[in-house]
């Protein structure tokens, strides 16, 4: 069979053009391949979890959130003393005194003498390194002179005691009650806003007596028949009645 020289030519340029497709289909498949995959030694195993890239600067330290804590009330011991009798004339003292007390005891209501002493616990809010703390006292009783009459302040720190008194003196005898008042006041440090709250208001009873050491009552009853009798002996003729019956019981004998 014969080939003509032009089939012979159109043979191969056929040929080459196939050949040159082949050769760029596997050049353009290696750059794809060597372009968008890892190399071998830095490619994830299947199964992997990505990770997140760590910051180029880590913090130094973390600082925890810190929450506020309320202040939990401080206890204290209250304690007061006071006359339960006092003579006319005389001068006796009133103590109240705010003291810690960690053990919470109650000392309970005893007469020492002519004095009754009475305890209670009371809780104060602690508030000692934001505020100023004042404790404040007052003694309201008529009939008396008590000095002082106006109120008594004291500062208060954390653990320390705060002590009042005042010196009492009756008028006349009778029964006197009274209210003593203890208040607590709370300056801010920063703003310098007050409040004051009422911790304790205890109210007393204490009998002014004469001399002699009688009660009012039994004082003005003997004071009415003193008087009876007095006006009875003073009478003009009263020495003459005694007289006469004295005269008249003799004979009679």
């Amino acid at each position: 069979m014969r080939i003509s020289n032009r089939t012979l030519l159109f043979s191969i340029v056929a040929g080459f053009l196939v050949l040159c497709g082949c050769v760029a289909v596997y050049f353009f498949s290696t750059q794809s391949f060597t372009g968008s995959a890892p190399p071998p030694s830095e490619a994830e195993p299947p199964g992997a979890v990505a990770t997140v890239p760590l910051p180029s600067e880590l913090p130094t330290s973390v600082a925890p959130e810190i929450t506020a804590q309320p202040a939990l009330p401080e206890r204290r011991h209250l304690t007061l003393e006071y006359p339960v009798q006092i003579r006319t004339g005389d001068s006796d003292l009133v103590r109240l005194t705010l003291e810690v007390d960690d053990l919470g005891n109650v000392t309970p209501t005893a007469e020492i003498g002519d004095h009754v002493v009475t305890g209670k616990v009371v809780e104060i809010p602690n508030l000692y390194e934001t505020h100023h703390v004042i404790a404040e006292a007052r003694f309201d009783i008529a009939g008396m002179d008590i000095r002082p009459t106006e109120l008594s302040s004291e500062p208060l720190a954390q653990g320390n005691t705060a002590t009042f008194y005042w010196s009492i003196q009756p008028r006349d005898v009778g029964v006197y009650r009274g209210t003593i008042w203890l208040y607590l006041r709370f300056v801010d440090k920063q703003s310098g806003e007050e409040s004051r709250k009422t911790v304790s208001a205890q109210i007393v009873e204490i009998e002014a007596v004469n001399l002699l050491g009688l009660s009012g009552e039994f004082a003005r009853t003997t004071g009415v028949l003193g008087s009876i009798v007095g006006t009875i002996i003073g009478f003009p003729f009263f020495e003459d009645i005694i007289k006469l019956l004295f005269k008249r019981r003799i004979k009679s004998k």
